[in-house]
């Protein structure tokens, strides 16, 4: 790798509500990318009112750990980059892991000079037919768009001039993504994605609820979300509650 690449520090920020079962692996693979990468890699685990180990388990894994009690998960990402001291800013989900290559991917178009940042192309643990539909929908959105979510990376001086993550209950994904690509065109840089390395997406709400489970939401919810889009709220908060921010309530080891 070239020594412009390993002049980034890197600072991987993973939001964690109650994930004693994956915060282990998701920081064996960035501890994995971090040696493949050679540079100086922080990470970040911010506990968003945990009640189980995760803490206790990021912090023994070498993590700084650090605490957050908002039911927004754009507010908690924020906790842990405004506290960041790397160069760069890589976020990731605490259930999903990232591919060996990835940090090194990432300071490689960093280094180029052309990117203002991106995302990274998903691709699911395991797959059966309605993952796969899951899988294409997410490719044709991403590809129409070009608002490439899942996994975010910029300098940290970007993140700072956008105010962070867009403070959204939902879609704040790709409400972050257009402000990041924004202020791209406004510096003469682009938005890009991933080309060798992917975010590993966990299956295990579908492992516990089905694997027709955003399928059948997005058909039985229909309801919900056009109230939301005229500006009653209430249930569709209510779901989100259920299906991210409250999901892990209760679950064990």
């Amino acid at each position: 790798m070239r020594e412009s690449t390993l002049k980034y520090s890197i600072s991987v920020i993973i939001p964690a509500h109650n994930e004693e079962r994956y915060v282990a692996r998701c920081i064996r693979s960035i501890r994995q990318a971090a040696r493949y990468y050679g540079g100086r890699v922080e990470i970040i685990v911010v506990c968003n009112r945990c009640t189980d180990k995760t803490a206790e388990i990021a912090g023994r894994l070498g993590a700084r750990v650090l605490h957050n009690q908002d039911r927004c998960i754009a507010k908690v990402r924020n906790t842990g980059i405004f506290a960041a001291k790397g160069d760069l800013i890589v976020t990731i989900d605490c259930d999903n892991r990232m591919t060996r290559g990835t940090l090194r991917e990432i300071a490689a178009f960093m280094a180029t000079g052309d990117y203002i940042g991106g995302g990274a192309p998903i691709r699911f643990e395991r797959y059966s037919v309605p993952l796969y539909l899951n899988d294409l929908l997410c490719r044709v959105s991403f590809g129409l768009t070009g608002l490439y979510c899942g996994m975010f990376w910029a300098e940290r001086s970007t993140f700072e001039a956008i105010g962070g993550f867009v403070e959204m209950k939902a879609m704040e994904d790709a409400a972050t993504a257009k402000a990041l690509k924004a202020y791209g065109r406004q510096q003469g840089k682009g938005y890009t994605v991933l080309r060798k390395n992917c975010l590993i997406n966990s299956t295990r709400k579908y492992d516990d609820l089905g694997d027709w489970l955003y399928l059948k939401l997005m058909a039985g919810n229909l309801g919900t979300f056009l109230r939301a889009a005229c500006g009653d709220r209430s249930g569709l908060d209510a779901l989100l509650d259920r299906l991210f921010y409250d999901y892990n309530d209760g679950k064990g080891a």
